[in-house]
């Protein structure tokens, strides 16, 4: 866990908002904007000596693309986290960013509070995406564009007898959680939603993926999207 204001890193080449982001940023005291470019290379020459916290990324650059300037930021500074802020909803786009290892994918509409919340949960490792992109997240990933998803949690081995055991049973709480996942919801969100602890959450969203077999809030997602469709 972080204690101190975490550092933030800003890549885009619109100066007017770059500078609005910085200033919005820097009046959160959990928050220290350590530096700021305009294009991919300028944040690659500043952002090993500067090894942010966050790297919150523009796609539409100058040069090289943000989505395909992803792996470069993060073999130039290995501990941050980059978080693409940008006005594509393009879903090639999103399932690219996501593969070259960016660790959220918001757009620039967001609120200031809600920006700040991710910033957060990237910092602590927690994967974000903005809601109204989660139904073309899970298509990108059903179609090509990440790793396989299963179906449904893989059968155990037959017990003595012939008989399979039961498929894993979520409870009533982890279904709730499970469906605010599908939607996009962040912990902090979810735990809002439900009027539970955000640690609450995070317990339950871990038993989810155990149960079902999964790694991941993007495979729960796929999940639960699969089965509705099922039903």
């Amino acid at each position: 866990m972080i204690h101190r204001p975490i550092s933030v890193f800003v890549v885009d080449d619109h100066t007017l908002f770059r500078r609005g982001l910085v200033a919005l940023l820097s009046q959160d005291e959990g928050l220290q904007v350590v530096g700021e470019a305009g294009d991919a290379g300028e944040a690659l020459r500043l952002v090993p000596g500067l090894q942010p916290d966050v790297i919150l990324l523009d796609n539409h650059l100058p040069g090289v693309a943000g989505v395909d300037a992803v792996g470069s930021l993060r073999r130039a500074a290995p501990a941050s986290h980059v978080l693409m802020l940008t006005v594509s909803e393009d879903a090639h786009d999103l399932a690219a960013a996501l593969r070259n290892g960016a660790h959220g994918y918001l757009l620039k509409t967001i609120d200031g509070d809600l920006l700040a919340d991710a910033i957060r949960a990237a910092a602590a490792g927690e994967p974000v995406v903005s809601p109204e992109l989660m139904g073309k997240l899970v298509a990108a990933f059903q179609a090509q564009g990440g790793p396989p998803v299963p179906e449904a949690p893989a059968p155990a081995p037959l017990q003595p007898g012939g008989a399979a055991p039961a498929a894993p049973v979520l409870s009533p709480r982890e279904e709730d959680v499970l469906r605010e996942i599908a939607r996009g919801a962040s912990n902090k969100e979810i735990a809002r939603q439900l009027s539970i602890a955000e640690t609450t959450v995070k317990i339950h969203v871990q038993h989810i993926l155990r149960k079902l077999g999964l790694s991941s809030r993007v495979q729960a997602a796929v999940y639960a999207s699969d089965r509705q469709r099922a039903e």
